[in-house]
């Protein structure tokens, strides 16, 4: 029998225990033929050139929410300068560093963190790229600059990418102006679309990558510009904004229409399947209940909510909906699949002063129940199919079984454990689209882009 080896156009894995849509099965054996899963047959033997997966081996997750400069500013907004902290006084900072950064910088913030995402077991990531331009918001001669950068970062590090250019016009509800902060991101409807048709050209011929349609939120954008977006893109797409994630938001724009955020979109413009609404933290129970009958994505991003402190997502009444969620890392002040979970799971037993709060009747384990509906909420705001089943695109990793608390498990512990007792990073093994990408807890690349991305944090944060 062969150890872990490189993509071939045919290749077998065994794994003792595997997560199937199903649920866990024993002595698994997957083909992957050409970057997909061509058969999946459980209580079988290894064959004589199966590579063998020592560990629990999962289906890797779309993290659905990434602003990937962001990263070069994790953990720096931590200084009390206003008693009145938010996201606001965070966001400020966030303007600055936006000031300084290069193309040849954006590449290199992104592949790190690209790399580091599929260290923790992220294989697509969806980033919302609002970074459009030059410093002082000239336009670069190809529109899609920056858009290019993150798609060679992605292609770098191995990641699969859906890319979701913004379309951001302006500062506040009713097309107020832009301010000076906003310059390199702003849009014209005209320009967006001009910037979307050459992202669509840029990744025709990349099978991992796709592409969607991006609002900023409803702050950037008017009626008229989504309605054009629309009518003028495919219908296959899906569609992604920023909603109800501070209390401000809400009350600015109940003040300018009337409505609260997702009741204004719900009923001017309509939701649907194709949505994913980033954050929803402020819902009332009618909006709570047209995401779900929807089945509208909630993505959520438990760690940067709680970083800027925007407020608890009603997510056990959610859970009852039956709604559809995943998650994303934001501005990846943590890029732990782990964390984003338990983050999630914690902030409603604190709230509830309750115990074992996201579970649903035919999934009782918290920790599987987590897994599953951030797997499947994920792969519907990215576009893809990932799942240990037959035509999805191969990409799973394995946990580390050398853990006590994971080698020394029954399969229908093992989530709860890994996600609810475990602060390592676990996850030893990744593939994308049957390719070896993190081998033992590394990347080919990651020394390299690691000491360049350390140049570009003394750079941009340190004028170094």
């Amino acid at each position: 029998m062969t150890q872990l080896a490189d993509f071939q156009t045919q290749q077998t894995y065994f794994s003792p225990a595997a997560l199937l849509p199903s649920g866990w099965a024993s002595n698994v054996l997957i083909t992957v033929r050409n970057g997909l899963f061509t058969d999946v047959q459980t209580d079988q033997l290894p064959l004589q050139d199966s590579i063998i997966l020592s560990g629990p081996t999962l289906p890797s997750l779309a993290n659905l929410h990434s602003h990937a400069f962001q990263r070069v500013m994790a953990g720096a907004a931590e200084v009390s300068l206003n008693p009145n902290d938010s996201f606001w006084s965070w966001r400020d900072l966030m303007y600055k560093i936006v000031q300084k950064l290069t193309p040849d910088d954006a590449q290199i913030i992104a592949k790190q963190l690209y790399i580091d995402m599929l260290k923790a077991g992220y294989t697509q990531v969806g980033e919302f790229h609002y970074l459009h331009h030059n410093i002082g918001g000239q336009q670069y001669d190809q529109l899609s600059e920056m858009s290019n950068q993150l798609i060679a970062a992605a292609n770098a590090s191995g990641i699969g990418l859906t890319l979701l250019p913004v379309l951001y016009s302006h500062s506040g509800f009713g097309g107020q102006a832009p301010n000076a902060g906003q310059a390199r991101f702003i849009n014209s409807t005209d320009s967006y679309l001009s910037l979307h048709q050459e992202c669509a050209e840029a990744l025709q011929d990349h099978s991992l990558h796709k592409l969607g349609i991006c609002f900023h939120s409803l702050r950037a954008v008017t009626k008229p510009q989504i309605d054009t977006v629309l009518a003028n893109l495919s219908t296959s797409m899906p569609i992604h904004i920023h909603i109800a994630e501070q209390q401000k938001e809400v009350q600015d724009c109940l003040a300018w229409s009337g409505q609260r955020p997702i009741e204004w979109l719900h009923n001017e413009i309509g939701l649907t399947d194709r949505w994913c609404l980033v954050h929803a933290t402020h819902l009332d129970k009618n909006e709570l209940n047209a995401i779900a009958s929807s089945q509208a994505v909630a993505g959520l991003c438990p760690t940067t909510e709680a970083n800027l402190g925007d407020g608890i997502f009603p997510a056990v009444e959610f859970e009852k909906a039956n709604g559809r969620w995943g998650v994303g890392s934001d501005s990846h002040v943590s890029l732990s699949i782990v964390e984003e979970l338990r983050t999630l799971e914690y902030g409603q037993r604190l709230r509830d002063q309750q115990r074992n709060r996201l579970y649903r009747p035919e999934q009782t384990s918290v920790g599987d129940n987590l897994y599953q509906q951030a797997l499947l909420g994920g792969n519907q705001a990215c576009g893809v199919s990932f799942g240990l089943a037959v035509g999805n695109r191969a990409d799973f990793m394995v946990l580390d079984d050398s853990h006590p608390l994971i080698g020394a498990s029954q399969t229908q512990d093992v989530l709860n454990r890994w996600l609810f007792a475990c602060n390592e990073n676990l996850v030893r093994d990744v593939f994308v689209a049957g390719k070896h990408v993190i081998n033992n807890f590394h990347h080919i690349e990651e020394e390299n882009s690691r000491q360049a991305f350390i140049r570009v944090i003394k750079k941009v944060m340190y004028d170094a």
